[in-house]
């Protein structure tokens, strides 16, 4: 089974590099791509030192290659699977900044409960999704917009990395065939409507800051935690982005 959804998550092959580490051949293709988007938007923070929670680790190979290639950040690599952990671990044996692996369901959390995923409020500058939310029911999406709203601090970023649906569309035929996948394997999954995740974030103060296209298909979007200390949604209403339906207000579409 967990095969299965790392085949799904990360693209076929996916194999045991050796006894610990498995690998990936899609992670190992799209982390530069992850690792320039990270570098690019983590500038902007303020500060030196970053704190960053990735949800949904699954192999490692992000952790290993980014946190490899970013000595300033201190990387906390988490998944709902404890037996991926020994393939985390193995990948960034040989770099200090990347911390023990979390046990972490990302659907745990909630409005009622914003702290049940153990770790405290205000604790993260950058909060890390890749591969995530399409394989997955949709209150996956719901607890990692409370969780990170609850772990980020104020003017903290939540990342996520995949294929979106733009104005409820497919970008791409392939990427229409992929989500008829998803679905036929789990009426739960499939490719989640861009201007639907953004109402979810904005209503729990993250807003959208940046929306961008990357190779094959995916695109990075960035939400910014509001530093009203009221805790009040930020203003959605300024375009941003580049890509035709995401720069649009949350509820401009039901």
């Amino acid at each position: 089974a967990r095969a299965a959804m790392a085949a799904l998550r990360y693209g076929a092959p996916v194999s045991k590099l050796d006894a610990h580490r498995v690998f990936a051949a899609a992670a190992e293709r799209n982390k530069g791509a992850i690792l320039a988007a990270l570098q690019r938007h983590l500038a902007k923070l303020d500060g030196g030192a970053v704190r960053l929670l990735e949800v949904g680790s699954g192999s490692g190979q992000h952790a290993a290659h980014c946190g490899a290639a970013m000595p300033d950040v201190e990387w906390t690599p988490s998944d709902f699977d404890g037996g991926n952990f020994a393939s985390i671990k193995a990948w960034s044996a040989d770099t200090p900044t990347v911390q023990e692996p979390v046990l972490l369901d990302a659907g745990a959390a909630s409005d009622a409960k914003p702290d049940a995923w153990g770790l405290p409020a205000a604790s993260y500058d950058v909060v890390l999704a890749t591969n995530v939310i399409h394989i997955s029911p949709w209150r996956v999406t719901e607890g990692l917009m409370a969780g990170s709203a609850h772990v980020l601090r104020a003017g903290g970023l939540l990342a996520l990395y995949g294929p979106f649906l733009v104005d409820g569309r497919p970008t791409t035929e392939s990427n229409g065939a992929f989500d008829e996948s998803l679905r036929s394997r789990n009426p739960e999954w499939g490719i989640r409507d861009a201007a639907a995740v953004r109402r979810e974030a904005a209503a729990r103060g993250l807003s959208l800051v940046a929306a961008d296209e990357m190779p094959s298909n995916n695109f990075f979007l960035v939400f910014q935690r509001c530093r009203d200390a009221a805790g009040a949604a930020p203003d959605d209403s300024a375009p941003v982005g580049r890509v035709p339906g995401l720069a649009d207000p949350p509820a401009a579409r039901e």
